[in-house]
């Protein structure tokens, strides 16, 4: 499998979500009658049932405690990232002013100095607490090395869902500085449901879910904010990556009747994207910047991701995307906007409705074709008016 590159090497072909397309069925279904149910599998319990399914970056322009209970509310599920700044200080939004409010020069200098304050394990369990005092459900995350101690903290507040996540997570991790991670003893001792990523490929995947968890994350570098590509030169683009990780999610099920759903996590923007996402075997997807540009957001229409802030070689950088509506608008609408990035939820019950598929399982059989130019095909008005598909 793959194209020469040079003497002696091959590369294989990936694909993005700009160069494929979803064909429509043969039969279309009405939008209002199609199931988009997200079921995150837990112990000795029903699953948790989301009835949208989207998912928002544990990112700190992006969650905080407000932003986790109105997601929650609307359907979907909010990750609040514990090693941030809602759990480094008490008053988080003196801290993110000073972000938002920072020149570009000294943006990642000013990242840098401000999460070197330590996380403090009382605001763990307040910041989890106020979010099941709402009535919802609370998802938090963690880098592995944390995983063991805040993992703990959460579950003991209270929290539904734990999120083990680092820019690429394997089961055999080697270090001799620090204790690697026990990702099955992980799994098998947390009563909460796991969510580990991220991942891209077929046999790391199958690895991972050996281990236990309620689901894995897919994704290297595509986030908007995040630098990873440029910076390590990692990644596989997300079609590619979602294909091949439904690939191992259904070899595993085969195999052991444990089914385990896979969320395509960053690089999507509009809804567009979403839909390729699930059509491509995703159950559910993970997203950060179109979450970014909400009134709710705590970012203020700036977004950063989770590596930016590192102390010695940052893999993100800040972005203004700019706020352009409220959460419920970005979900479910009214658009007010042109280029997709408003009315997820119906841009995704639209093109099921259009494929012909009445739940997510049966979107993810819909034909795909490699269609380059499909999305600026007969757009060129809109392109050089830089409106609808010719924003960028």
């Amino acid at each position: 499998m793959g194209m020469w590159i040079g003497r002696n090497r091959k590369a294989r072909v990936t694909y993005g979500f700009d160069e494929i397309a979803l064909v429509p069925g043969r039969v279309t279904i009405n939008p209002n009658e199609v199931d988009i149910t997200f079921r995150l599998p837990r112990k000795e319990a029903a699953p948790l049932e989301m009835t949208i399914p989207i998912l928002a970056s544990a990112m700190d322009g992006v969650v905080d405690v407000g932003f986790a209970i109105a997601m929650n509310e609307l359907g979907g599920l909010a990750v609040l990232n514990l090693e941030g700044v809602q759990t480094r200080y008490k008053n988080p939004q003196e801290v993110l002013q000073k972000i938002v409010q920072a020149n570009k020069s000294e943006i990642t200098a000013l990242l840098q100095r401000i999460y070197q304050e330590p996380i403090q394990q009382d605001l763990i369990a307040a910041r989890v607490r106020q979010i099941k005092d709402a009535g919802v459900v609370a998802a938090v995350s963690s880098i592995p090395q944390r995983a063991t101690e805040f993992g703990m903290i959460a579950q003991d507040a209270g929290a539904d869902v734990f999120v083990v996540q680092s820019t690429v997570s394997t089961v055999r991790h080697i270090s001799s500085e620090y204790r690697s991670l026990d990702l099955e003893k992980f799994c098998r001792e947390m009563r909460i449901p796991v969510i580990v990523g991220n991942t891209v490929g077929y046999d790391v995947t199958l690895e991972i879910m050996e281990c236990g968890p309620a689901a894995v994350l897919v994704g290297v570098g595509p986030g908007a904010a995040c630098t990873s590509r440029g910076v390590l030169g990692l990644g596989v683009p997300q079609v590619t990556a979602t294909v091949d990780c439904a690939a191992a999610r259904d070899a595993y099920f085969k195999r052991t009747s444990r089914y385990v759903p896979i969320i395509t996590d960053g690089g999507m923007s509009r809804g567009g994207d979403v839909c390729k996402a699930l059509a491509c075997g995703a159950d559910a997807v993970m997203v950060g910047s179109a979450f970014a540009k909400a009134q709710e957001a705590p970012g203020c229409g700036y977004h950063w991701g989770m590596a930016t802030p590192h102390a010695n070689l940052p893999r993100g950088t800040r972005i203004r995307v700019g706020t352009t509506g409220s959460l419920k608008q970005i979900l479910f609408g009214p658009a007010e906007v042109d280029d997709g990035s408003q009315n997820l939820v119906g841009a995704i019950t639209t093109c099921m409705g259009n494929v012909g598929a009445r739940n997510i399982p049966e979107l993810q059989q819909t034909e795909i074709i490699i269609a380059p130019s499909i999305r600026t095909e007969g757009k060129l008005f809109q392109t050089v008016q830089n409106v609808g598909m010719g924003t960028s």
